[in-house]
C-alpha cells in the first residue's frame, strides 16, 4: 500500500492557471454554517493555489437535492453555497463571487457557458476567487450516463488544472471522479493528509481496537466484516450492538427491525474466528421510552444477567458502567491504535456511554487516535469540550473530515482502492 502514491499538486505548475478545486463543504444547514471544520481544514490547499500562482474555482455539493427514483433535481436556498462564500471571504478577505446561472426546471442546471465570463473576470483578476453552485444541481452530477460526460467535459472547459481535496465526497461522482478524465489531475494537502492517516488504520501500531456504531446494519455489514479482520478488537454500538445481542441471545428488543438481526446472524456467520475479537460491553440502558426520559423510565442492565429470549424494551444506550468495567478498560488502555466511528447513544437523550468512552479513550497518552465522522466528531466537541480543546492540537489525535469515506476505504481494503484516490494515483 505505501508504495503507491498520490500526485500533489505541489509539484505542479500552476502559475497564471485557472484551478477546479472540488471540496468537501457540505457544511450548511438552514442557510448557515454548522461547523466550520471542513471548511478550515482546505485553506492550506487554497493558499497554497495562491502562492504557486494559480487562479482558484472551488466547487462542493450541499444536501440531497437530486432524486434518485424521479431523476429530478430541487433547487432551494436552502442548499446554496452562499453560506460558505460568506464565510470564506471574512475569513480570506478576498472578492468571492457564485456565477449566476438560469436553471432547467427539475433538471438542474444545463448550461455552463453562462460560466465563462465570470472565469474571464478570474483571469484578469477582477476577482480573486469563484465558487460555483452546489454541483448537485448540475444535470448528470450523480448520474452515469451521457449527461455525466457531457458535464465533465463542459467542467474542464473552465480550467487548466483539477485538484480533489475532498476526501470526505467519496463517491465517484462527476465532479469527484469523471473530471480526472479530461484534466491533469492532482491531490489536495487534506486528501493527503486524510489518506496518509487512512493508511494507520490498515498498518497500525498494535494492537488495534475499533468503535463503529450505526442506526442501520446494512449499511455497516460491509466494512464491519472488513475492519473486524484487521482489527484486535471490535466494539460496537447503537443498533449495530443491538442486534448482535439479539443475534447472538435471542434478545428481542424494541424498534430493532428483524433485517437488522438477520443481518447480524449473517456478519456473525461469516466473520467466523474473527467473531471472538468483539468486545461485548457488559451493561446497557433499557428506556421504556424512544422519545423522552422520565425518573423510573429506563434501566441499566448486565447483560450477562439477562437470559437468553429476554424481551426488552428500547435499548439507548451503551452504560456508563460499562466504560468503568475493568476488563473494557484494558481492552482501550493498552490499544496502539484507537478507530472511532461511534457514537454511542442511540438518541439525543442518552449520551453518557459516548462521553464516557471518548473520556477512556482520551486517558490512554501513548496510542495514535483516529476519530471519524461529523457526529462523532459534533459529539466528542458538545461533551468534552476541555478534552476537545486539547485534542485538537495534539498529534497522538486525528479527526477526519468524513465519516463514509473511510467505511468505504475500509470495506474496500485500503484507501488506494477508493475510485476516488485511485484517479489522482501517480502515473
Amino acid at each position: 500500500m505505501s508504495k503507491q502514491q498520490l500526485n500533489t499538486f505541489l509539484n505542479a505548475d500552476l502559475k497564471d492557471k485557472v484551478v477546479l478545486v472540488r471540496v468537501d463543504h457540505n457544511v450548511v444547514k438552514k442557510c448557515k454554517v454548522k461547523d466550520s471544520m471542513r471548511i478550515e481544514a482546505t485553506l492550506p490547499t487554497i493558499l497554497h493555489i495562491y502562492r504557486k500562482g494559480g487562479k482558484p474555482i472551488l466547487m462542493t455539493h450541499v444536501g440531497r437535492p437530486y432524486d434518485k427514483k424521479t431523476g429530478n433535481i430541487t433547487i432551494s436556498e436552502d442548499e446554496s453555497v452562499q453560506p460558505i462564500v460568506d464565510y470564506l471571504t471574512h475569513k480570506l478577505a478576498l472578492t468571492i463571487e457564485i456565477p449566476k446561472v438560469r436553471p432547467t426546471e427539475l433538471n438542474g442546471i444545463t448550461e455552463l457557458n453562462e460560466i465563462m465570463p465570470y472565469v474571464a473576470k478570474l483571469k484578469k483578476g477582477e476577482i480573486q476567487m469563484l465558487y460555483l453552485p452546489n454541483t448537485r444541481w448540475f444535470k448528470g452530477e450523480e448520474t452515469k450516463d451521457e449527461a455525466s460526460e457531457t458535464l465533465a467535459m463542459e467542467l474542464s472547459r473552465l480550467a487548466d488544472v483539477f485538484i480533489n481535496d475532498a476526501f470526505g465526497s467519496w463517491q465517484p461522482h462527476v465532479s469527484t471522479y469523471n473530471i480526472t478524465q479530461y484534466l491533469p489531475s492532482y491531490a489536495g494537502l487534506l486528501m493527503e493528509k486524510e489518506v496518509k492517516h487512512l493508511e494507520q488504520i490498515f498498518e497500525p501500531a498494535r494492537p488495534l481496537v475499533s468503535a463503529v456504531a450505526g442506526s442501520k446494519f446494512d449499511t455497516k455489514i460491509g466494512p464491519l466484516s472488513s475492519l473486524i479482520k484487521i482489527s484486535d478488537k471490535l466494539v460496537l454500538g447503537g443498533v449495530l450492538y443491538n442486534a448482535y445481542l439479539a443475534a447472538k441471545y435471542n434478545f428481542t428488543i424494541s424498534g430493532l427491525g428483524d433485517d437488522d438481526v438477520q443481518m447480524a446472524c449473517k456478519f456473525i456467520q461469516d466473520s467466523g474466528k474473527y467473531i471472538d475479537r468483539i468486545v461485548e460491553l457488559p451493561y446497557i440502558v433499557e428506556s421504556d421510552s424512544f422519545e423522552e426520559v422520565k425518573d423510573g423510565s429506563f434501566r441499566i442492565h448486565k447483560v450477562s444477567d439477562l437470559q437468553p429470549g429476554t424481551t426488552l424494551n428500547y435499548v439507548l444506550d451503551a452504560a456508563s458502567e460499562s466504560f468503568n468495567d475493568e476488563t473494557i478498560q484494558k481492552v482501550f488502555s493498552d490499544a496502539g491504535t484507537i478507530f472511532v466511528n461511534a457514537v454511542m447513544g442511540y438518541t439525543t437523550l442518552f449520551k453518557d456511554g459516548t462521553k464516557s468512552m471518548y473520556a477512556l479513550i482520551d486517558k490512554n497518552k501513548n496510542a495514535l487516535k483516529l476519530f471519524g465522522g461529523g457526529d462523532t466528531i459534533q459529539e466528542f466537541k458538545d461533551l468534552l469540550p476541555d478534552i476537545w480543546m486539547k485534542a485538537a492540537n495534539n498529534t497522538q489525535y486525528y479527526f477526519f473530515t468524513g465519516g463514509g469515506a473511510i467505511l468505504d476505504a475500509i470495506e474496500q481494503g485500503g484507501p488506494y482502492a477508493m475510485k476516488t484516490v485511485q484517479a489522482l494515483l501517480r502515473k
